[in-house]
């Protein structure tokens, strides 16, 4: 496999290139431009540049900043390399970027490099079969995010990114399940199925998530309706019938205008006259018996025979 900068360096000369490449260069792309080794020896030796990997250099003297990291991780990988996991899924607008990770890159299971600092290589052996039509070249919005799933141990943390993919609109769980159906042996295979069928119906967080099956599912309680659109806004969790909203908020608000919004959006729910629920992450996740309870006990204003069930002898669920 060929270069993927080879046609912009024969369209625009080096020079464009490495501006366009926010002043990083690889020996590679200089060499293809017809620069000798003593050209480049002299650019290193008068400290007019620096080395950021063996072969892969700044053309200037500053800080090398995060998106340079990428790029110059991917050039040192090689011709047959690809960003992936979190990397690739921050470049596709999945996940938000985070300069203190390493930056991810997979090449074909035959070839080796040797490792750098803050680069983790994989390998695998359909790596041609999983990227997306860009350059540079990096996985599919679908296959980056089940690379995370594959490294990632607590079940919860891969529904969370999940979750995180699918929200930002640029993935749907049901590309996520065509890829799954291509990787028989990934981590957490079993459970991602459950998990994509509940963000499909709507959960767009890890907590929408915990909601759904440790208060709602574990209780026997009816099934909210998810990202309810009213008065310009959604609703986390609208049962319907029962005229009850439930919120979700992972964040501890500290600010004063988004303690306002909380409170102008509990205000709107009373005169459209429904009850309001909130809950955080420690009420869902270490409180979700007490949590079911309250629910519970709105609901059953509207009827007062809605059975439930106590997911334990010790849970107050009745």
């Amino acid at each position: 496999m060929d270069w993927w900068w080879r046609r912009q360096l024969a369209d625009k000369g080096i020079e464009a290139l490495i501006h366009d490449q926010n002043r990083i260069v690889s020996r590679a792309q200089l060499q293809a431009a017809g620069w000798t080794e003593s050209h480049i020896r002299r650019s290193l030796r008068n400290r007019r540049w620096q080395t950021v990997h063996p072969g892969v250099y700044a053309t200037h003297t500053g800080p090398i900043g995060y998106d340079d990291n990428l790029l110059a991780a991917l050039l040192h990988a090689g011709p047959e390399a690809a960003w992936s996991h979190y990397t690739a899924a921050e470049q596709l607008g999945l996940l938000k970027p985070d300069g203190n990770r390493p930056v991810y890159v997979t090449i074909p299971e035959r070839r080796r490099i040797k490792p750098r600092p803050n680069v983790i290589i994989h390998r695998d052996e359909y790596w041609a079969d999983r990227l997306a039509p860009v350059v540079p070249p990096r996985r599919s919005a679908a296959d980056a995010v089940l690379d995370i799933v594959g490294i990632t141990r607590p079940v919860d943390q891969a529904a969370a990114v999940i979750a995180e993919a699918c929200q930002s609109g640029r993935v749907s769980p049901a590309d996520i399940l065509t890829a799954l159906a291509r990787r028989p042996r990934l981590r957490h295979r079993r459970s991602l199925r459950p998990i994509l069928a509940d963000v499909a119906a709507g959960s767009h967080s890890l907590l929408e998530l915990r909601y759904l099956r440790d208060v709602e599912r574990r209780h026997g309680l009816p099934t909210g309706l998810r990202q309810r659109a009213v008065d310009n806004e959604f609703t986390d969790v609208f049962y319907r019938g029962f005229e009850l909203v439930v919120e979700l908020d992972g964040r501890l608000h500290l600010a004063p205008r988004q303690r306002w919004r909380d409170l102008d959006r509990d205000n709107r729910a009373t005169l459209r006259a429904e009850a309001t629920l909130r809950y955080g992450w420690v009420d869902v996740t270490g409180r979700p018996c007490q949590a079911a309870v309250q629910v519970l006990q709105v609901l059953r204003r509207t009827q007062p025979a809605l059975a439930a069930e106590p997911c334990s002898p010790s849970c107050p669920v009745r």
